[in-house]
């Protein structure tokens, strides 16, 4: 549609181009009588001509331009167009009142004129994009304008906890109520993933984003999207940390750096891994198990089984067992933020 568009712009100014010369011909007695309104027809079909194969060779590129503008307006939020505009104005300003004064130079004034706007325009933008946070605080435009929820209870979804999918069963429970956020990156790294050439990434991908339809589709949960995004932050986890400490929202995820590295920058997290070691009965040495062995372990001898909430199972002497179901006996269990293991024998018969 583009490339039509600009091909008949290209064509009407051409052809009335080529009027123009036909008309200014015939003023300077080029042409006879007979031959001016032929001129000027013959004129009008070469610039109609030469202005569909111009407006050909221009409108694919113009195309392509406009898509990626396209392409970056849409991941741009919001908030970083409202301030980065305002920082523009504010720098144009600054470098009206010097400017004055250079125009008085003549053509070097100018030039020098030009490029000053150019450098507090551009200069503007970046701060105000960067400091967006606080000019949002001076501002009272509260700390989460730009596109996160204003709800008390909200929290804030990582990639991690979404591929989970448990988060869903929890808000079935009735346990998570309210707003639970996504921001746009997130949706952007799962996409990314699910169109990854790994077979098991792609699976992983595509079960974060059935799961976010999922909650979608519950009655006790709202999900939002946020644009809200911190271009200078290049990792996701960097991202999201930045944004619960500027919204105050709590961090809910089942990535255990993450978790520590957001702790010591004192924001909030809510580790589903935690909640469920919390509330799974305890499995007391002694105990009998019955599980499946599906592969080696990293000691010579050892299986590795799981239980049904994804709780490893190391068996001793068990790799004889793989791909069988055994009766184990508990031996020890050991208790990390990153999950739980449980240490057994097989049991003798």
């Amino acid at each position: 549609m583009v490339v039509v568009a600009v091909r008949l712009m290209s064509m009407f100014i051409c052809s009335y181009g080529g009027y123009r010369v036909a008309i200014l011909l015939n003023e300077n007695y080029i042409f006879g009588d007979p031959q001016r309104i032929l001129a000027i027809i013959v004129s009008i079909i070469l610039g109609l001509l030469v202005g569909y194969v111009l407006g050909g060779v221009l409108g694919r590129p113009t195309a392509s331009v406009l898509g990626r503008m396209d392409t970056w307006f849409y991941k741009v939020s919001g908030a970083d167009l409202f301030f980065g505009l305002l920082g523009a104005l504010v720098g144009l300003l600054v470098a009206l009142l010097p400017s004055v004064a250079l125009f008085q130079f003549g053509y070097a004034g100018a030039v020098a004129s030009a490029v000053l706007f150019l450098v507090c325009g551009f200069a503007g933008t970046r701060i105000g994009v960067i400091k967006r946070s606080e000019l949002s605080a001076m501002l009272k435009l509260g700390p989460t304008f730009g596109g996160a929820s204003t709800s008390p209870t909200a929290r804030i979804l990582d990639t991690s906890v979404i591929i989970d999918g448990r988060v869903v069963d929890i808000a079935r429970a009735g346990f998570l109520e309210g707003s639970v956020v996504v921001p746009r990156f997130v949706l952007e790294e799962l996409q990314g993933i699910a169109d990854s050439a790994d077979t098991l990434k792609r699976a992983r991908g595509r079960r974060g984003l059935d799961v976010l339809n999922a909650l979608q589709r519950l009655d006790r949960v709202r999900v939002e999207i946020t644009d809200q995004d911190f271009p200078e932050l290049m990792s996701v986890d960097a991202k999201l940390t930045a944004l619960s400490k500027m919204t105050g929202m709590p961090l809910v995820t089942n990535d255990f750096n993450l978790n520590k590295v957001a702790e010591i920058q004192g924001v909030g997290i809510l580790n589903i891994n935690e909640l469920a070691s919390a509330l799974k009965p305890a499995v007391l040495p002694g105990e009998r198990l019955d599980v499946k062995i599906i592969r080696e372990g990293k000691e010579p001898d050892q299986g590795v089984a799981y239980l049904d909430d994804g709780t490893m199972v190391v068996v001793e002497h068990g790799k004889k067992m793989i791909g069988r179901e055994a009766a184990v006996i508990a031996t020890s269990v050991l208790q990390t933020p990153a999950g739980k293991m449980i240490f057994t024998q097989l049991k003798e018969e």
